[in-house]
Parts: structure tokens; C-alpha cells; sequence
């Protein structure tokens, strides 16, 4: 669709409002709303904004920026469908006032990396599958899980029509949605969409969450991404099926019918290259001071940086590919969680597989047996490390990370990593109830 079809588009749709959608480096969805009058000036000169008001962006004194609409990205958002505030939305890039790209822009720093990947011969194709707990709002407080629902549970499941309509709104976005289910948490689901290619997938991700958020707010509830948030029960991931597709054939470059796993040997490189940068990478997946208390054996998610076909304590799984179905091969990673940016999280995934393939880098073997019933002495038999147990271990191994900060560019690896510090810094200062509780009276 060009400049012109869209226009045309926009008055058949009857659009009086459009939204311009950009994230800051956090993941945070912001947006300006022009009047769709302004839509043509918008998409052939862009839309200038104070760039020094976004986390991770420009200092006050070199604030001015623009935003460039992709017309690709174009919806109508359903929930404004009302003819006197029907608006649009569109997905923007970043750009500073000399025409060229912000540097910082995490939709840009995705797409650097997938010109790195095009250039080789590949594209990269990944499927999020992002979990999230809905809270009911009591007086304004979001308090209790809104069921008593498990895993693929449908009787104890109240939020059956809510995923429904979750679903609809998803699909009025071009999102195809492939399953939608309870999770194994009271209150927790997961809605799967189809895999796809990063940047589509990674702006997916972003629709996906403010979507979520929009249709629980209509029937009273919250829905939240926050990967841990009630204590002793699973918490939630975003797991990542990825793959590279031959750029001229669209062929999937990680099938090798002769191997055991199936698995190519670039597919063992891009594996090995993750294995090897991914605690370096973890202040990325998994962002925030809470992500740590997810990343604990007992509860489905990964703690030790290993790989397996079938065992789900690995932290990169193979899973099984049905006969004749090749275009399937793919490596899960099952450290990311929803908090996170899947731009910059999807680009240093790939800078971290490419890395792998370029230095040949050879795959470890599998450990197929559960991790976590290991003792330290056979974590050491095996070889095998833990991610990092906190945000600031998490902080130190970014510090270290080549890929992260070639990712980046080093003046945001240091304003993340800046913003991280803070997180860290904050939350270690303030007294926690659960310190009252355990020493107030006992000392």
C-alpha cells in the first residue's frame, strides 16, 4: 500500500482520528494523535515530538525529532469505532531532524541487525507466545486473579469470552491468532499468534499488549505483563520459537533430516551462539528487578543455560518436527518474559545467534535429564551455568556483553544499562514488608 492508497483507505474507513505509535527503550507503548486531516502531511514529511520526554532518548537540548509512519502498519483500532472518534493507528520510526535514523530507536535497532542477517542470506522468523495474568479491579485496586482456572482448564475458566474478544480485536489488527488457552496459574492465559518475521512479530508484540490491556479494562479487569506477580505460583513467560528462512527461497536453513535433533549444523552454530552470549543478554529478556523471581527452578521456567529436545527445565528446546514438516525446525528460547522490548530483545537474540554461525561455534551436547533435580556437583559434571539470580547480576554480565552492546550502539547499551542501575538501586533501598515481617520483632 502506498501513500495514496492509504489516504484512500482512510476516507473509505471513515477515519477521524490517527494514532502514531512508537515505543520508548523500555517497551513502553507512546503515542501522538493527529486529526486525520494532518495524515498526508504526516506520512510525506512526518511528525515532529519532544524527544527528550522518552526514556531512553535525547537530552533536553537536542530534543527535536520526527516520526515516520510505516504505511504497512496501518489498523483501524476497534475499540474507537464510534463515527465521531473513530481513529486509526499506524507504527512509526524514529528520525532526527537531519533525515537520518535515531540510533536509539529500538525499531531501528532491530532492523539493523536484520540487515546484518539479509546480508548473509537469511531472514529471521520468530513466534512469541506471551503469557499474562487478568487482576480484577476492586475500587480501583487490581486484587485476586480472575479464576481458579489450570492448564487448558475450560470449565473453572472465566475468561473464556474475554480471550474470545481479546482474539477478535487481535485479528481486526492483521494479527492471525493460532491458540488461545488457560495457563497453568489461576488467573494466567496465553494467546499464541502466527510466526512470522521479527520486525512483524516484534510490532505484533507490541500491539498485543496494548490490546490486551484495552479489552480487560472494558470488563473491569487488568490485564498485566509483569512476569511474576503473585508469589508461589508460576509466573509468566514469552518463550521464542525462532528460525532463519533462506532470503531467495524462503527454505528453513535450520533443517537437517539426517541429524538426531534434526537440528543443521547453522542451526547448531545460531544455538550455541545464544547458549554462549545469553547471560550478557538476560538484563534484556528478562528486564525488570521482578523477572528474577520467575527465573527459579520449581515453576516451568529456565534457570540453567542448557538445551534439550524434550525436557522443559532447558533453557533452549528443540521441539519435535512431524514428518514431512521441515519448514518447521525451529530452537525455543524460554528466558524472555512479556516485560520485555521484543525489538531490542528479538535483535540481540539474532546478534547472538549470527555470532554463533560466523565464528562456527560448536553446539554443546543436550541434557535431556531435569536440571532441576541436579546438585551442584553434578551442575559441574555437566558443565552448566545459571542465568544470572538477580537484575544485578543481570546488570554485571551486560556490562561484559560484546553483543549487547554492538546491538545497541554503545550510547544506549550505556543509557539501558544506566536505566537499569537506577531499577536496581531503587528497589535495594526501600525496606520490603517481607523484611518487617521477618526481623521488626524478632531483633
Amino acid at each position: 500500500m502506498d501513500k495514496e492508497k492509504l489516504l484512500e483507505k482512510v476516507k473509505k474507513d471513515n477515519i477521524k482520528f490517527v494514532n502514531l505509535q512508537f515505543s520508548d527503550m523500555m517497551g513502553i507503548v507512546k503515542s501522538v494523535t493527529i486529526p486525520v486531516a494532518d495524515l498526508k502531511e504526516a506520512v510525506t514529511k512526518g511528525v515532529w515530538f519532544d524527544g527528550s520526554s522518552v526514556e531512553g532518548y535525547m537530552r533536553v537540548h537536542e530534543s527535536d525529532m520526527y516520526l515516520m509512519p510505516d504505511i504497512k502498519t496501518y489498523s483501524v483500532i476497534p475499540w474507537f469505532s464510534s463515527d465521531e472518534i473513530k481513529t486509526a493507528r499506524l507504527i512509526c520510526d524514529v528520525y532526527m531532524p537531519d533525515g537520518k535514523p535515531f540510533k536509539g530507536d529500538p525499531r531501528h535497532i532491530l532492523k539493523k541487525v536484520l540487515k546484518e542477517a539479509k546480508e548473509m542470506g537469511y531472514i529471521f522468523n520468530v513466534g512469541p507466545e506471551p503469557e499474562f495474568f487478568l487482576f480484577k479491579r476492586e475500587n480501583g485496586i487490581k486484587t485476586l486473579t480472575h479464576d481458579v482456572g489450570g492448564y487448558f482448564d475450560l470449565s473453572m475458566d472465566r475468561a473464556f469470552e474475554i480471550r474470545a474478544k481479546m482474539t477478535n480485536a487481535l485479528e481486526k489488527f492483521g494479527i492471525k491468532v493460532e491458540t488461545s488457552h488457560h495457563e497453568v496459574a489461576p488467573g494466567q492465559h496465553e494467546i499464541d499468534f502466527q510466526y512470522t518475521d521479527a520486525l512483524t512479530a516484534a510490532d505484533n508484540v507490541i500491539t498485543f499488549k496494548f490490546t490486551l490491556k484495552a479489552i480487560a479494562n472494558k470488563y473491569n479487569l487488568h490485564a498485566t505483563f509483569m512476569p511474576k506477580p503473585i508469589a508461589g505460583i508460576n509466573g509468566s513467560g514469552m518463550h521464542v520459537h525462532q528460525s532463519l528462512a533462506d532470503i531467495n527461497t524462503g527454505k528453513n536453513k535450520f533443517f537437517d533430516p539426517e541429524n538426531e535433533y534434526k537440528l543443521s549444523k547453522l542451526a547448531r552454530h545460531f544455538v550455541e551462539g545464544q547458549l554462549k552470549n545469553v547471560k550478557g543478554m538476560s538484563a534484556v529478556l528478562s528486564p525488570l528487578v521482578n523477572s528474577y523471581k520467575r527465573l527459579v527452578p520449581g515453576y516451568e521456567a529456565p534457570a540453567y543455560v542448557c538445551w534439550a529436545r524434550v525436557n522443559r527445565s532447558a533453557l533452549i528446546r528443540i521441539p519435535g518436527i512431524p514428518k514431512g514438516r521441515g519448514q518447521s525446525a525451529r530452537a525455543e528460547l524460554r528466558c524472555p518474559d512479556p516485560s520485555c522490548n521484543p525489538y531490542i530483545a528479538f535483535a540481540v537474540m539474532l546478534k547472538a545467534g549470527l555470532m554463533g554461525i560466523k565464528k562456527e561455534m560448536k553446539l554443546r551436547g543436550p541434557v535431556e535429564e531435569d536440571v532441576y533435580e541436579f546438585d551442584d556437583d553434578k551442575l559441574r559434571q555437566h558443565y552448566i551455568e545459571m542465568l544470572p539470580g538477580s537484575l544485578y547480576e543481570a546488570i554485571e554480565e551486560m556490562k561484559r556483553s560484546e553483543v549487547v552492546k554492538k546491538t545497541l550502539g554503545e550510547e544506549t547499551f550505556n543509557k539501558y544499562l544506566n536505566t537499569k542501575k537506577a531499577e536496581w538501586d531503587n528497589y535495594r533501598l526501600k525496606v520490603h514488608q517481607w523484611e518487617i515481617d521477618k526481623y521488626l520483632t524478632l531483633y
